[in-house]
């Protein structure tokens, strides 16, 4: 049986407020990441959080796994999370970690049921034809699977929902794989508001692509279009995993706090 396996999109390591080393808060920060560590390995959540210690110390963690990987690959992503925002973000109180699987927060401040916060994208560079309809396809299917996900907040899995559809156009047709997700800390309202800001994202930056990943501090949306297609040579599904790029951007709330965000391809 393979190993499970995890892929890293993007670690944000916020500068506007540090600690020493060691320090209370250091402490009360190791014991959250070991917290939610430790919760992932019940596998009985896609998310749960933590908190530990007393203002001005407190620290508060976070994780959210997707809801359609296995609760193994889950943990494992949770603990390596966990682990690189250690190594990495040393003395920043506040930092963020983006997995394809599942995403860490750790913070100084309660950020629980707010939005704020950067953001990653992770699209296939490979495009549909500009005379393609999949832009309309993809916002009536996300508008589906919104209002389907507000709707879940009391599910095993809340405000999850993972969809697949044959779509028909041009005399072909390809599967349309979606996943749409919010973060249990939310109620349906937020998570609505969540939702439609990763499609508005997706839609600016990748409409046309045939693959694209978004996570947002509090929600998900996912699709994959790379399955082959009927009726189109092979040579158009291998050339999606060639080369991807990523694009970040960044959701402010309340409280508001200074993130540094960039763009970069890979």
């Amino acid at each position: 049986m393979s190993q499970p396996q995890v892929s890293h999109l993007r670690t944000f390591c916020i500068e506007s407020n540090n600690f020493t080393r060691p320090s209370t808060y250091h402490s009360n920060r190791a014991s959250v990441l070991t917290s939610i560590r430790d919760r992932s390995f019940l596998g009985t959540r896609t998310y749960s959080n933590a908190t530990k210690g007393l203002s001005p110390d407190t620290a508060y963690g976070m994780y959210l796994c997707r809801g359609d990987v296995a609760k193994s690959t889950c943990a494992l992503c949770v603990r390596t999370a966990t682990l690189e925002i250690s190594k990495s973000c040393t003395y920043q109180k506040e930092a963020f970690i983006y997995y394809e699987e599942c995403m860490v927060r750790v913070s100084d401040y309660y950020f629980f049921g707010l939005l704020d916060g950067p953001s990653t994208t992770l699209y296939s560079p490979s495009n549909f034809s500009i005379r393609s309809s999949f832009g309309q396809t993809f916002s009536r299917k996300m508008d589906e699977h919104i209002l389907r996900a507000a709707s879940m907040r009391l599910s095993p899995k809340p405000y999850f929902v993972l969809d697949r559809e044959l779509v028909k156009e041009f005399g072909s047709s390809y599967r349309l794989d979606s996943v749409v997700q919010c973060s249990s800390d939310l109620d349906p309202t937020n998570c609505t508001v969540c939702l439609r800001l990763a499609v508005q994202n997706l839609l600016g930056c990748c409409s046309l692509s045939r693959e694209a990943h978004i996570f947002l501090p509090k929600c998900l949306v996912k699709y994959d279009t790379t399955s082959l297609p009927v009726n189109v040579p092979s040579l158009g599904a291998m050339i999606v995993r060639l080369a991807k790029g990523f694009c970040d951007g960044l959701i402010r709330s309340t409280p508001v706090h200074p993130y540094i965000y960039g763009h970069a391809v890979l």
